[in-house]
């Protein structure tokens, strides 16, 4: 070869090194990573295949996903084998016949039906000089590798350091992130561990439903697409949604019935003194009696008053039940409230025969609502929690790829139709990506099980109201659609 053409073919692997350090530098995965560093290698010293293994520290070990051809990870002890005693000595390893040195070790030559040959090996070394892996080529494509190979591979070694090292340190701070995002969901539901399991669920549908909606092929999100940094945005979003009910006050967070159970217990405590009161009054209505119309006429009083009596305590426990049930919350608004204002006239007589109302006007009204167990204040308390989610995740330092999380979660209670909460704006400005948690969140809510206020709805009851939601327009109708198409319920929450 011509000194030109050498000259040449130097500067064309020193350019190659160049773009594949450009390229290293964009992969924050080692997944990603270590392919890349091997093809680019084995192509700039022109060799059959290349190895690489990462030194662990911790352990006195080599470790590597990709080398020669293995499917899982291998290690190998420090100061074991070539890899092993390269990475030891940090000192560059050239041999022309592998089988030559008692340090190559012929098993996974075996295994792989392989025969090793020529065998560079050099340590890839990180800004401080410290030796963090070896790279290792294989068989020479002219049968030996030279000095100006050893030079390159050294020169790829050092890029690959540091990008092995940007990756590795990328991976420990996501999952940093990760047990931070997991360990507020676990603070978000020991607050109320009958919600245990929500977060993560609607995560599930929510990504589940992205993903589903990438596949469309008609309709508005024909060509919506998200990356892959999009869909962990998608998922810290839904997985912290419910953050914000750590600035609830829990009674009302956990409250199951409409009546806190010492409200009920003081209700409950109100007729059985009413009960007492109609059998103190009986008694009193006998003697009276008694005295008026002599003792020949007792048995004719015993009957009346125990008629009168009779009635008076049946229409009390019924009144009881009628109260019983009126505090029991339903799924969907219901009425039959009425009769209530009736009972509310109702009094018995205390120990200082003052008349006391069975019902006082504010056990009236929470008795009344409608829908759920919280009043009107309580609820705003509740919706509150979506605010204070947007706070504190605006508190955090997101990455680029990660900023929306905070706007994402903010949005997923807003209707379509401008009647959500917090802010109640219309639907060109709701995210799609909250739009798609609305679904997932009111799904979830309405099947899961472990809720003390309500029973679970059956999948299909909880579509129907979904449906009754999109078609009033206050769901997207589009992703609702989709969201049945693609059964994401059953392919998001199936047991694994």
């Amino acid at each position: 070869m011509s000194p030109l053409r050498q000259a040449l073919r130097r500067a064309d692997k020193l350019q190659a090194i160049l773009e594949v350090a450009k390229v290293m530098a964009a992969a924050h995965t080692l997944d990603a990573l270590l392919p890349l560093i091997l093809r680019e290698a084995a192509r700039v010293v022109e060799a059959d295949r290349c190895s690489l293994f990462i030194l662990d520290r911790h352990r006195n070990e080599l470790w590597s996903r990709v080398a020669q051809g293995a499917k899982q990870e291998i290690r190998v002890p420090l100061g074991q084998g070539i890899a092993g005693s390269v990475a030891q000595t940090g000192e560059v390893l050239n041999l022309r016949d592998a089988y030559e040195d008692p340090r190559f070790q012929r098993d996974w030559d075996i295994k792989t039906n392989y025969r090793t040959k020529s065998v560079l090996c050099v340590p890839m070394r990180d800004t401080h000089g410290e030796v963090t892996g070896v790279i290792q080529a294989l068989n020479a494509t002219d049968g030996t590798f030279d000095a100006e190979d050893e030079e390159l591979l050294m020169a790829l070694g050092g890029q690959a350091a540091q990008a092995i090292e940007n990756a590795m340190l990328h991976e420990d701070i996501s999952r940093l992130f990760e047990g931070f995002v997991q360990a507020s969901v676990m603070a978000i539901e020991s607050r109320d561990p009958t919600t245990a399991g929500h977060s993560g669920r609607v995560a599930s549908l929510t990504v589940m439903l992205a993903e589903a909606t990438e596949q469309a092929t008609g309709g508005p999100y024909r060509d919506l697409k998200f990356s892959p940094e999009q869909m962990q945005e998608i998922r810290y979003a839904s997985l912290l949604h419910d953050f914000g009910k750590i600035g609830v006050r829990e009674p009302v967070l956990v409250k199951a019935e409409k009546l806190y159970p010492h409200e009920l217990e003081v209700l409950k405590q109100r007729f059985e003194l009413a009960r007492k009161d109609r059998q103190l009054a009986s008694l009193l209505r006998r003697i009276d009696a008694a005295k008026i119309r002599g003792e020949g006429a007792l048995e004719e009083i015993e009957a009346e008053e125990h008629e009168r009596l009779t009635r008076e305590l049946k229409e009390l426990d019924e009144a009881t039940d009628f109260v019983l049930q009126c505090n029991r919350p339903t799924v969907l608004a219901q009425g039959g409230f009425e009769r209530l204002t009736s009972l509310s006239v109702m009094s018995y007589n205390d120990s200082r025969e003052r008349p006391q109302m069975l019902l006082t006007p504010n056990e009236v009204q929470v008795l009344s609502i409608p829908r759920g167990s919280l009043s009107p204040t309580e609820r705003r308390e509740i919706e509150s929690h979506v605010t204070h989610t947007f706070r504190f995740l605006s508190q955090i330092p997101w990455t680029r790829t990660l900023k929306r999380v905070p706007e994402i979660a903010y949005a997923h209670h807003e209707k379509l139709d401008g009647k959500g909460y917090p802010r109640a704006v219309p639907s060109e400005q709701i995210p799609v990506q909250s739009k798609m948690m609305a679904i997932s969140d009111i799904y979830d809510a309405l099947t899961a099980s472990d809720r003390p206020y309500k029973k679970a709805v059956p999948h299909e009851l909880a579509l129907d109201i979904l449906k009754k939601e999109s078609d009033s327009g206050q769901l997207d109708k589009d992703l609702f659609r989709i969201f049945i198409e693609a059964d994401v319920p059953r392919r998001a929450l199936k047991p694994r």
